[in-house]
């Protein structure tokens, strides 16, 4: 919701440049060429109905596939905490003397359920490798892409004035692109720390109480789930917390250099 308001926020100021910033002249939001006059109406009207339908439509477009992408994500982070929940339902035995064929009922069924709890988390693995090599290649260039705009924004920013629309807008553009970089970051590092938890989880069952098959088991999961799930965009970049905050240093690393050679 934040990132949504951020973006319907940053395109309602864009529309007000015009009106505010150059209210001595007509002029459209955008710099670009159009089949109309700006000095004639109505040209002018149409011609700026036009682009803000069209940017209002583009921001929609990129919300909708950003949250499908998410979406996506999230929804492996609660397949593995349905896992989870899953293997606390493994229970030591009960205290009282059970007859030989009760007990192991109860194994094989706790044998049951663990299997069924491996076979649910590889299930999870092909579905995120998959979620990958569809979304990896978008997701890559919206980081590399992030870079160069906070640069230039934070540039443009310093730039023009401080009390015309035009700033307020690019600080806000800022903020959303921002936003939406760390939205992604986030997911991708709460998939990763939900792998972790669930081999915790894993380890924690009393597996003491069970049977040989149940410890073998056991340790072909343990194994497995040393690697953690992690989301990758462009099969490279890890998305994780850390990697936010080094796109962040590499950003402003970026605009200092740029700044200064403006100077």
């Amino acid at each position: 919701m934040f990132f949504l308001t951020s973006a319907i926020t940053t395109c309602t100021l864009w529309a007000m440049i015009p009106l505010f910033d150059d209210a001595g002249s007509r002029s459209f939001p955008f710099k670009i060429w159009m089949p109309v006059d700006p000095q004639k109406s109505p040209h002018y009207e149409v011609g700026y109905v036009y682009q803000m339908i069209t940017i209002y439509i583009s921001a929609c477009l990129f919300i909708g596939v950003d949250s499908t992408t998410l979406s996506m994500i999230m929804f492996g982070c609660a397949q593995i905490e349905i896992i989870m929940e899953k293997v606390r339902q493994l229970q030591p035995l009960s205290n009282i003397k059970l007859k030989p064929y009760k007990r192991k009922q109860q194994i094989e069924e706790k044998n049951a359920l663990f299997i069924e709890c491996i076979k649910h988390h590889q299930e999870v693995v092909k579905y995120i490798e998959k979620v990958e090599d569809t979304y990896h290649a978008n997701i890559f260039f919206q980081l590399s892409g992030t870079v160069a705009i906070v640069c230039i924004v934070g540039l443009r920013i310093s730039i023009v004035d401080k009390s015309s629309v035009q700033f307020y807008s690019m600080v806000n553009y800022m903020v959303t692109m921002l936003s939406q970089l760390f939205l992604y970051c986030w997911c991708g590092n709460e998939l990763t720390i939900r792998s972790q938890d669930l081999r915790e989880v894993i380890y924690q069952t009393p597996w003491y109480d069970f049977d040989r098959k149940f410890c073998r088991l056991l340790w072909v999961a343990m194994e497995r789930m040393k690697r953690p799930i992690i989301f990758k965009a462009g099969h490279y970049i890890a998305l994780s917390r850390p990697t936010f905050v080094s796109i962040l240093r590499s950003s402003y690393s970026y605009f200092a250099v740029l700044n200064q050679a403006n100077k």
